[in-house]
């Protein structure tokens, strides 16, 4: 079981499904970075302020696994956990339908950060991040 540090819960919106009735594959990267980014704003972390510092998190590796699909109308929870590897954070991310709470999608999202431009680590993220670490 996932020591979940962070979740964030939200709707399927019509449009983004396919013919087949089903939430196209692309917008599960949507939902994946919207849940990210809340936590990083739920955490007082801003990207425009680490950007304007000269510091980028980008997206390096991304992995999903499709498990149950979503339609229009569904409400889902995104939940998360993070661990370091290097100079990677890498979100563990799943994706349950509600009110079942059927898993959806399983992914690993692997960040690394350019600091004026150069593969390096972000002090500010490694002291805002640290707390939900495992020691």
């Amino acid at each position: 079981m996932a020591n979940y540090i962070f979740e964030h819960k939200d709707k399927v919106r019509d449009y983004e499904c396919d013919l087949q009735g089903i939430v196209n594959n692309a917008n599960y990267q949507h939902y994946l970075e919207h849940c990210r980014h809340e936590f990083l704003l739920n955490n007082n972390i801003s990207f425009a302020k680490l950007h304007e510092q000269g510091t980028d998190a980008v997206v390096a590796r991304l992995t999903m696994q499709f498990k149950v699909p979503l339609k229009s109308g569904d409400e889902y929870v995104t939940k998360l956990w993070i661990k370091k590897e290097s100079v990677k954070y890498v979100f563990m991310q799943d994706i349950f339908r509600l009110p079942d709470m059927k898993l959806c999608i399983r992914a690993q999202v692997e960040s690394v950060c350019l600091v004026n431009g150069k593969l390096t680590e972000s002090k500010e993220l490694s002291q805002a991040f640290a707390p939900f670490l495992e020691k």
